[in-house]
């Protein structure tokens, strides 16, 4: 007789083993299923880091939204022809937010975008509002100096004014004082100099009053301002204004664009001026780019983000870059761009001798790493 074949026993509920393995199974599914979840709030959580990025680039000699972006007047102007792209640098993540962390991964991998802590560029009591307020200011000062510094060049007299720099929000001059305001007087004292505030108000308690007289925009005016304590010196009183000077020379600049702050378009702004107020094209039809802050006097400062407006500069088809000298170094050490030249400047007379030698064909003085 053939024995019946014997079939294996089926697994019941009570079987430790099989309940081992669904808790098993269960446990890895779960596990599953929180990464997805943890990976997908990740991916949409700002995270504390900054990207600094290539930015648009802007011909100072051109126009903007169909207006000329260095507006000239008070003087004789001449036609001209090519570019002078000042450059900027895209922020991402300021001081009120972050970066998604995919975008993170891209900023790590590309060399033209730079990734770096929040803390390492703000202090944590900084929002993004004061840091708006400062880049306007330094742009409004950029601007002034440039002024300046295409006045000497040319040879045209300068005088210095002071002015009201930027006014805080919600402060006792808030509504009273505005950025631009020339200050004549404060609590009757006679203003020339910015320090000439700052000796007016050491007799004024917080909470006192003080007239103050400005020039806007040619019509003298009094405000009455009362005053409140100065948050960092409580026995000092405060209007909420910073001081800064601003430069009056033969002729009036006024620069249109109003999506940029900071003070590295100086250099350029000088340039524009320099071209536009003198007969012929300082580029030759060339596209030049560059960056540098400026002072009255002419000399270029070092900037912030060489490599991201290196880029930036390439991607909008300029051949030469004028780099701050202070910058040269970093900027050979990350890499230039295929097919860009880099000119390295120390004043407004050394770029503006770059340039025409560029346009000429004659070589530039190259960057160096020493």
């Amino acid at each position: 007789m053939t024995p019946t074949p014997r079939s294996s026993p089926s697994p019941t509920a009570g079987d430790p083993g099989v309940n081992l393995a669904r808790r098993r199974a269960l446990w890895r599914s779960g596990a599953v299923g929180v990464g997805v979840a943890l990976a997908a709030v990740v991916a949409v959580v700002p995270l504390p880091f900054l990207e600094l990025s290539p930015g648009p680039t802007y011909n100072v000699i051109g126009e903007v939204d169909g207006q000329p972006l260095l507006k000239v007047s008070g003087a004789t102007t001449y036609p001209t022809e090519g570019q002078l792209d000042m450059t900027t640098v895209s922020e991402r993540g300021g001081p009120d937010n972050g970066v998604l962390s995919l975008r993170l991964i891209t900023g790590w991998i590309d060399p033209a975008v730079r990734v770096l802590p929040r803390e390492a560029f703000y202090p944590e009591d900084v929002t993004d509002e004061d840091v708006s307020q400062e880049n306007a200011r330094l742009f409004n000062d950029s601007e002034a100096k440039a002024v300046a510094a295409a006045a000497g060049y040319l040879d045209e007299p300068v005088t210095e004014i002071t002015i009201v720099s930027s006014v805080i929000t919600g402060s006792p001059a808030d509504g009273k004082l505005e950025p631009g305001d020339q200050i004549l007087e404060v609590d009757g004292d006679a203003i020339s100099r910015p320090d000439d505030v700052t000796k007016a108000m050491d007799d004024v308690k917080p909470g006192e009053t003080v007239a103050v007289v400005v020039d806007r925009e040619g019509k003298r005016l009094t405000e009455q301002i009362v005053t409140t304590s100065n948050p960092e010196k409580p026995e000092r009183a405060f209007m909420g204004i910073s001081i800064g000077i601003t430069y009056e020379a033969p002729f009036d600049v006024d620069v249109t664009l109003s999506t940029v702050g900071g003070p590295s378009a100086g250099l350029f702004f000088s340039l524009g001026i320099v071209d536009l107020l003198t007969p012929g094209a300082m580029t030759g039809g060339k596209h030049v780019a560059g960056t540098g802050t400026i002072d009255p006097d002419g000399t270029v400062g070092p900037i912030g983000g060489i490599t991201q407006k290196l880029n930036g500069a390439r991607d909008g088809g300029a051949t030469l870059f004028l780099v701050p000298q202070e910058n040269c170094a970093e900027a050979l050490a990350n890499g230039v761009p295929s097919g860009l030249t880099l000119a390295s400047v120390s004043t407004l007379d050394d770029a503006v001798t770059a340039v025409e030698a560029y346009a000429a064909g004659k070589p530039v003085t190259a960057c160096s790493a020493g």
